[in-house]
């Protein structure tokens, strides 16, 4: 087992990560940023380095910066947590160079994931469904010949990167053009890529995800599936587990492809592989999350496993318990509490809080890195906190969820507590038929019109 590892991120991640690194007995080193001077993941660290100046850019993107970090402090390992540098497999092969393990997938197999075409090559090839598009980079004619032979509505995708960037839904042939120049600008500038591919639109969609651990002994577990449809810009507020959208044999469809895939591509550690669900229960990929997912908690409570520990020992190089299918029970619900005000298309609110009361109680857990006084920064994601409930059924895990966000005290900037409440006490989210295009379809008070 490792003596000491770095936590190349911040916020509830970071303060996620050094928690269950001193579970398992190993020193935490954290990095950060002279925004993040005072933050509590630097508090909880055994040790944390400046890394530089706010912009992400010069500070947690800064790969030189967090291997020097790394070596200079002796440590074994490095865990990416999730965005920065956790799916960029440069930053992979610089651990490996510096003899640092990479708590995640190799860098081979991050680098084929993370081209989105490239993935849906190798998922066809492992026998899992697919959305029907073009395959690798599409140029603008390329994608109107593509779109008026799938039909519209279709997206047009990065295939650098995801969570929302670089995509935008076309409806209308005389749209393309724009919408193709700005969803290029728009995934040059996040990715660095512009390069984009063009899929159907599947509508009324829901958005499943199936969580998978796959160690070097040849053991891959499933761990059953997450649903994410509740949306805003493509970017999830809450997901929930078991879906309501499946049954036994569409869950067992899904995570059998799953570990196909696993298998076919060689896959190490954590990962989540994102598919849509389409009204006929068809199932078919989006992208394979090559790294742990801001929902991860969800999982962790309907299975009894931690995930984050589970990750430093395959990185460590020890075996999964078993492979197959890990048993689950119980319904589980998160909700992400961000600084963004939804009366103004989500738009982030940074500022100070100046006050912070978390819920309490049994069946609920609260993910954060604030308490009074904390200000939350512009530079990075407007991510508060995330406040998950787990109960013996769906109804009892909803109104226990409620009544976590009545519980919630929050003030100083504009939160999503509000719509999130309202959410799951409307109609159509309780009786769990619901798409991704929730958000456009029910009118909420909380959420501007």
């Amino acid at each position: 087992m490792f003596k000491r590892v770095l936590v190349a991120n911040r916020g509830e991640i970071a303060v996620r990560v050094i928690r269950a690194l001193h579970e398992l007995g190993i020193e935490a080193v954290a990095v950060y940023s002279t925004a993040d001077a005072d933050a509590m993941h630097v508090r909880l660290a055994d040790r944390a380095v400046r890394i530089g100046p706010p912009p992400a850019a010069q500070s947690y993107l800064s790969i030189p910066s967090v291997i020097a970090a790394a070596s200079t402090t002796g440590c074994d390992a490095v865990h990416p947590g999730y965005g920065f540098l956790s799916e960029n497999d440069e930053f992979v092969r610089m651990c490996e160079d510096n003899d640092l393990v990479f708590i995640g997938p190799p860098a081979e197999v991050m680098a084929r994931m993370g081209d989105k075409a490239l993935a849906k090559q190798e998922m066809r090839a492992a026998g899992v469904p697919l959305v029907p598009g073009t395959e690798g980079a599409t140029g603008p004619e390329e994608a109107r010949t593509a779109a008026d032979e799938l039909g519209y509505p279709v997206l047009l995708k990065a295939a650098a990167g995801g969570g929302g960037k670089g995509m935008r839904l076309v409806t209308d042939p005389d749209d393309l053009h724009e919408a193709f120049q700005r969803a290029a600008a728009e995934a040059h500038a996040a990715f660095g890529d512009g390069t984009l591919y063009v899929e159907k639109a599947i509508t009324p969609a829901r958005h499943v995800e199936i969580q998978v651990l796959c160690d070097d002994h040849g053991n891959v577990l499933t761990c059953g599936e997450r649903e994410c449809s509740i949306q805003r810009r493509h970017q999830k507020l809450i997901e929930e587990s078991p879906s309501p959208a499946l049954d036994g044999e569409l869950r067992e469809e899904m995570e059998a492809a799953a570990e196909r895939a696993c298998r076919h591509i060689g896959y190490r550690n954590a990962g989540t592989f994102e598919f849509l669900v389409g009204p006929d229960g068809s199932f078919s990929f989006i992208e394979l999350n090559a790294r742990l997912q801001v929902e991860h908690p969800v999982t962790e409570l309907v299975t009894g496993m931690d995930l984050v520990r589970q990750q430093v020992r395959i990185a460590a190089g020890l075996p999964l318990e078993h492979g197959g299918r890990a048993s689950r029970s119980r319904h589980a619900i998160e909700m992400r509490i961000n600084a963004e005000d939804p009366r103004y298309d989500f738009r982030p609110s940074p500022g100070r809080l100046v006050r912070f009361r978390p819920p309490l109680g049994p069946g609920v857990r609260v993910d954060t890195f604030v308490e009074e006084g904390t200000t939350i920064p512009p530079y990075y994601d407007s991510m508060i906190a995330k406040v998950v409930v787990l109960d013996n059924n769906r109804d009892l895990a909803i109104a226990r969820a409620r009544r976590a966000l009545e519980e919630l005290e929050i003030e100083g900037v504009p939160t999503t507590r509000e719509v999130l409440h309202e959410i799951l006490g409307s109609e159509q989210f309780r009786s769990g038929r619901y798409s991704t295009s929730f958000l456009d379809e029910v009118e909420l008070s909380a959420v501007a019109t």
